[in-house]
């Protein structure tokens, strides 16, 4: 099936604004789990590195798992994956209110969460792309926002509420609110070709057609007969056997054998034939499908823009993830006093993150910038934030490198947007899966190899350090491979024959 072409605008709005919200909704406690990661400490008494593990987890998971759901969006739908995954994210939340120790953590709030928010960004970013063209880098950072504002609000809202009902009653409250993403996903209608009829449904009658099945007639055929005439063979005996002993039923089976030996046995014997080809067919189909896949994987990797681009992602999410997560606790650990927090380091870096977003996102559209220099420069930048966090003692020094990491950190709105250029849209899934699984590795390795640094010396000053050399090292190597080959990689690549893996069943949506 192939799709209508992106109208960027009319209903393309609708997807944004509902994005938009579901980012929100199932981002914002994962995000502002710093609040909560400072609660956990206190109530397990667990160290750092062990408790950090629930938080990169819930952001981690779903990044590693991005290949099996950006299958799950091309098999079942935006629409569908959305709704599955708003019960996930809403019941992960509230099966963690009832966690005995860390450990239960790790599953329901690390795993179930962090898998469902998986689905949901891919299926989320995924049919903005499909809506968007001329457009897309700011459609693309209007719904990241989402995340970053999430971030923002859910930071205070969280405090607020352990403060008023608990850990518990606070986990159970942002579950009830996750539940709203059901009504974002009944919205995100599907962009399909008005003049392309849905694919028909395959009946008996139309398998020969469609498979091919009766062109391998001869020895398997004769094979299957003969398995089939061997069990009917003994199955004649076992009758004759009975027979010996019940006299009505031997003049039943003489009244009539053309009917009982003949005709019955002949058409179950065709039908089962039938049925094996079909299933022989269909595995080798399905077998070829997957060869074709680990095939565009591999001519993926021989793209030197794009393995340098999942060794920047992995590096950038090792270095850049954890201060999101810990900053509270650095703030803590530098004896910063509470009176002097005009407002909390994580909303800080929540706000910054979405108006670094929204500019990215737009500074992408413009024809004169070269969005992947753009997104080495915030690599480039951000390491040397990173170096300095050590040096801050003090709420405003922290608040100002918040604001610095926030803002470089939007440049998640333009990832999408270097990988559409690198790969081609109709590669976008594929690829854009596979860098998400490096950047969900670092997201889970980067928050518990900081806090096992200052589990052993006591102090995050080399932990930042080696935070820093890892994104300035993703932004060297990105850019050294950009130099010489950008300019092939903006030509516009042939287009591909459609995959069925990624169409056949997403048709019926």
């Amino acid at each position: 099936m192939e799709l209508k072409k992106s109208p960027d605008g009319g209903w393309g709005w609708v997807i944004v604004l509902v994005s938009f919200f579901t980012q929100f909704l199932c981002y914002g406690s994962p995000l502002a789990v710093g609040v909560l990661y400072i609660e956990w400490l206190d109530a397990f008494g667990e160290g750092k590195g062990k408790t950090a593990w629930v938080g990169s987890l819930a952001s981690g998971v779903g990044l590693l798992a991005s290949p099996v759901c950006s299958l799950c969006v091309s098999s079942f739908g935006a629409r569908t994956v959305t709704i599955f995954s708003g019960f996930m994210v809403a019941g992960g939340l509230m099966l963690s209110s009832f966690a005995p120790n860390i450990y239960f953590l790790f599953f329901s709030y690390g795993i179930v969460v962090g898998l469902g928010c998986g689905l949901l960004y891919t299926a989320t970013v995924t049919i903005t792309c499909q809506y968007f063209d001329d457009r897309r880098g700011l459609a693309l950072g209007l719904i990241s926002t989402g995340s970053s504002v999430g971030l923002f609000i859910y930071a205070a809202l969280q405090r607020m509420l352990v403060e008023f009902y608990g850990l518990d009653g606070c986990l159970l409250i942002v579950g009830a609110l996750a539940l709203n993403i059901l009504a974002c996903g009944s919205l995100m209608r599907p962009l399909q070709s008005s003049d392309c009829p849905l694919p028909k449904r395959i009946v008996p009658e139309d398998l020969p057609d469609r498979y091919s099945i009766y062109n391998e007639k001869g020895k398997n055929r004769e094979e299957n007969m003969n398995i089939l005439d061997k069990s009917y063979s003994s199955e004649e005996k076992c009758k004759s056997a009975l027979a010996n002993g019940d006299w009505k039923q031997e003049s039943l089976l003489h009244k009539n054998p053309t009917v009982t030996h003949t005709k019955e046995p002949e058409t179950y014997k065709k039908k089962v034939a039938e049925q094996t080809y079909f299933c022989k067919q269909l595995a080798k189909r399905k077998w070829q499908l997957y060869k074709n896949y680990c095939g565009e994987t591999m001519a993926l990797f021989k793209n030197k823009v794009f393995s340098a681009l999942f060794i920047a992602i992995l590096l950038f999410d090792i270095g850049g993830f954890p201060p999101s997560l810990l900053m509270e606790d650095v703030a803590r650990s530098s004896n910063v006093k509470e009176e002097e927090f005009i407002m909390p380091l994580i909303s800080i870096i929540g706000i910054m993150t979405a108006v670094g977003k929204l500019l990215l996102g737009i500074l992408a559209d413009f024809k004169w910038i070269n969005t992947l220099y753009l997104y080495v420069a915030t690599l480039i930048i951000m390491g040397l934030a990173l170096c300095a966090i050590p040096f801050a003692k003090s709420y405003v020094t922290l608040a100002l490198l918040s604001s610095i990491l926030g803002f470089l950190t939007g440049n998640w709105s333009i990832f999408p947007y270097v990988t559409t250029k690198t790969v081609g849209i109709e590669k976008l899934a594929h690829a854009y899966g596979i860098l998400m699984f490096f950047a969900g590795l670092g997201n889970s390795l980067g928050p518990p190899i900081v806090g096992w640094f200052y589990d052993w010396t006591q102090t995050y000053d080399i932990a930042f350090y080696f935070s820093g050399f890892c994104v300035l090292l993703g932004g060297f190597i990105l850019l050294l491979a950009a130099l010489p080959s950008w300019d092939t990689c903006n030509k516009q690549l042939p287009k591909p024959a459609p995959s069925i893996f990624l169409y056949k069943v997403a048709s019926n949506v």
